[in-house]
């Protein structure tokens, strides 16, 4: 059996303990992968249809949640909000004084990360079982709010790009994106609410009902973010509307400026047409300054129509 496991229990102080050591009657937390877990979930009677959760690769959902008699089963595929990719995966078992955290798949050791960050915030507060979840979920979220008020600061960019016709041939696209990336977290923020308010209802009794309230604090800021994710989506698609009204006000100019080019030059075309008749009476045919006369007529015509259109401001 591997020997790398972490377990801490939490009495008078955190301490690390073996595998063998883990009792019912002492909160317990440990992060361990996907083999470690092939190995042990016997030890916990988890079942093994959550172990090949763990092992499936794709999920239709960001996060599920499914409850036990005497445990709790949470698979999260975390989205990064910065950059609004899913970025790690992992799972969270959920017993009796017992919390394990399975890391699936993680970039830079970040699930590491939140584990280790989890530890020192336990650590400095008084912990229980329902605050040491809480504290897991904190972690996954921790810094979203900053990222969402940067996405709304790259928004008023975009949006002074469109009224300063600087937007590129590339904007619709980097639009679509953005709606894509903010419809995905909002879905995982909805995911996250519904298992605090899974969590909340305690089914299995695993949690102290004094406690409970540590998930609706959860349950409020998921909401928040879900609500701010709303928000700029709304504003990525009045913006999208805005760039639509700016392309066909783009449009209408270039075939206003090609009606109006249309319009100053067809006089031209009809002179053409009548003096291109060739009858044999035509007294300009023979004339000296026939040439001449045409062309003075020409350019007469089209300077008293482009004159009176721009007295219309038409031009």
């Amino acid at each position: 059996m591997a020997g790398d496991f972490l377990f801490y229990q939490f009495d008078d102080e955190i301490t690390g303990i073996d595998l063998h050591e883990i009792n019912d009657s002492t909160l317990t937390i440990g992060y361990i992968n996907i083999d470690e877990l092939e190995e042990i979930y016997r030890n916990f009677d988890f079942s093994i249809q959550t172990v090949e959760r763990c092992k499936e690769k794709h999920a239709l959902s960001t996060c599920t949640i499914e409850v036990f008699d005497n445990y709790s089963f949470i698979k999260i595929n975390d989205i990064n909000a910065d950059s609004h990719i899913e970025k790690n995966c992992l799972a969270l078992y959920v017993k009796k004084n017992l919390v394990l955290i399975i890391n699936i798949k993680e970039n830079n050791f970040s699930n590491r990360d939140i584990f280790l960050k989890l530890l020192s915030r336990i650590s400095t507060q008084i912990s229980s079982l329902e605050k040491i979840v809480c504290f897991f979920f904190d972690e996954l979220i921790n810094g979203d709010s900053k990222h969402l008020e940067n996405a709304q600061l790259k928004i008023n960019k975009l949006e002074e790009d469109v009224l300063t016709n600087k937007a590129g041939d590339d904007f619709n696209i980097h639009l679509l994106n953005m709606k894509k990336e903010l419809l995905l977290l909002r879905s995982y923020y909805e995911q996250l609410i519904e298992i605090g308010e899974t969590l909340a209802e305690n089914e299995n009794e695993i949690f102290d009902t004094a406690n409970i309230k540590s998930f609706k604090t959860f349950i409020e800021k998921a909401k928040r973010l879900k609500d701010n994710a709303d928000l700029l989506r709304n504003s990525v698609v009045h913006l999208w509307d805005a760039y639509q009204a700016y392309l066909d006000m783009r449009l209408n100019e270039s075939m206003k400026v090609f009606t109006l080019m249309t319009t100053i030059f067809f006089p031209l075309t009809l002179i053409v047409g009548w003096y291109g008749m060739n009858f044999k009476f035509m007294p300009e045919l023979n004339w000296k300054y026939g040439y001449l006369f045409v062309i003075s007529l020409s350019v007469f015509v089209v300077s008293i129509l482009y004159l009176w259109f721009r007295k219309k401001r038409w031009l």
